[in-house]
């Protein structure tokens, strides 16, 4: 039978251990968990990233749009309804391997049409556009007490003000010049004895630069080469976040943003290519962050979705219910979550938009009790007040994963 003394000694050695190697301690205990939150800025169409392919009204009001598992190009299918949209190869075998979850028909409480009123409610966690001046990202790491944050940006994202400290980190500024600017400038250096060898010599350098090892390969923004990535690009900024987390005393939270994702017009091509650097994004961000990764769940989200029908133009305008993303070795996935409402006749919100029918707030809050151990009523009167109505989803963090 363990004694008082003994008791009291052996408490004594947990409470020095835990002031001498509190990341240690956190580990042993299965908490040192890490969590990163993506924000595609823009709006992504649900119904192309996540398309349900056996809606029976998906490929009428989709049209030249509509994607499946039996197209030329397959989306890769998960059941018998939804596929993931040919680009989200990585996300496919993550999936497969019961580390990816899609979320459908899900949205922040603001169902507007404003890109900086949707993004400010996703960002401040509240109902409302104006609703707080600080982040829910922050608030919920001031609810951590020894916990820092990272924000891979170049300036301080909404979600990450506030009361607790917060890093930035960008990459460096680009150096590689943009070709056509190179061509126009060309002529006007030939001309110069002076400066048209030099000048021919800077150009070489540029073509002969080293490639950043990112195994991602993209393509240089307007360079048309390939195996150079966009600097500052999304794959880039979350293998960095991968990077930083990694560490053994690296930040448990983090975040990183990606814009571009608006498509008015063209919107095949772009999603195509978007999606790809996202999933470029998971892989990079999963090879950097290593061993840690079984102790990880990053959420992908967006302000908002896209209209069910196609403009005018090969595009889709601003939407409600759209489309959010979980990845990470602590996951339970290999599923896809959120109440599905139909795109057929009477089913539209609006007539025109997929009626959400999850509250962004709802994946938060379920994530964060289970895997960050944040308390229901430190989220419900700090995190994100006045969200009672928006019950966390219990089932997304696997139990017993993180302990890995």
């Amino acid at each position: 039978m363990l004694t008082r003394r003994q008791f009291l000694a052996n408490s004594a050695i947990g409470a020095a251990t835990l002031l001498i190697w509190p990341k240690l301690t956190l580990a042993a205990t299965g908490s040192d968990t890490r969590f990163l939150f993506v924000l595609l800025r823009g709006g992504l169409d649900g119904l192309e990233s996540v398309p349900p392919y056996g809606d029976p009204g998906y490929q009428a009001i989709r049209g030249a749009l509509a994607l499946s598992p039996s197209a030329a190009k397959p989306a890769h299918k998960l059941d018998n309804v939804f596929a993931l949209h040919p680009s989200f190869d990585y996300a496919a075998q993550l999936y497969a391997q019961g580390q990816f979850v899609p979320v459908v028909a899900a949205a922040p409480p603001y169902w507007g049409r404003s890109h900086f009123q949707a993004q400010n409610c996703v960002e401040n966690g509240t109902s409302k556009p104006d609703g707080a001046q600080t982040g829910w990202l922050n608030r919920c790491i001031a609810c951590m007490p020894g916990v820092d944050g990272l924000a891979c940006a170049a300036v301080m994202p909404l979600t990450m003000r506030g009361p607790a400290k917060v890093e930035t980190w960008s990459p460096p500024l680009p150096t590689e010049v943009n070709p056509i600017l190179l061509q126009r400038l060309q002529p006007l250096y030939a001309a110069d004895t002076r400066l048209a060898a030099p000048f021919a010599r800077a150009v070489t350098q540029q073509d002969d630069s080293p490639v950043l090892e990112s195994g991602v390969g993209m393509m240089a923004a307007g360079s048309g080469k390939p195996g150079k990535p966009k600097q500052g690009g999304l794959p880039v900024m979350m293998g960095a976040a991968g990077g930083f987390m990694g560490k053994a005393d690296g930040p448990r939270v983090a975040f990183v943003e990606d814009d571009g994702w608006d498509t008015h017009a063209n919107e095949a091509a772009i999603v195509t290519r978007k999606i790809a650097e996202l999933d470029a994004g998971l892989k990079a961000f999963h090879q950097a962050i290593g061993p840690m990764w079984q102790r990880t769940v990053l959420i992908v989200a967006t302000e908002f979705g896209r209209t069910a029908h196609i403009n005018g133009t090969g595009g889709t305008d601003h939407g409600t219910g759209g489309s959010m993303f979980l990845a990470g070795g602590a996951l339970r996935g290999g599923r896809v979550a959120g109440n599905w409402p139909g795109i057929g006749s009477g089913e539209l919100y609006q007539n025109r938009d997929v009626h959400a029918t999850t509250d962004f707030r709802s994946v938060f809050k379920g994530v964060l009790a289970a895997h960050l151990n944040v308390s229901e009523s430190l989220l419900e009167s700090r995190v994100f007040p006045g969200s009672a109505a928006a019950r966390p989803i219990e089932t997304l963090v696997a139990s017993g994963r993180a302990e890995g």
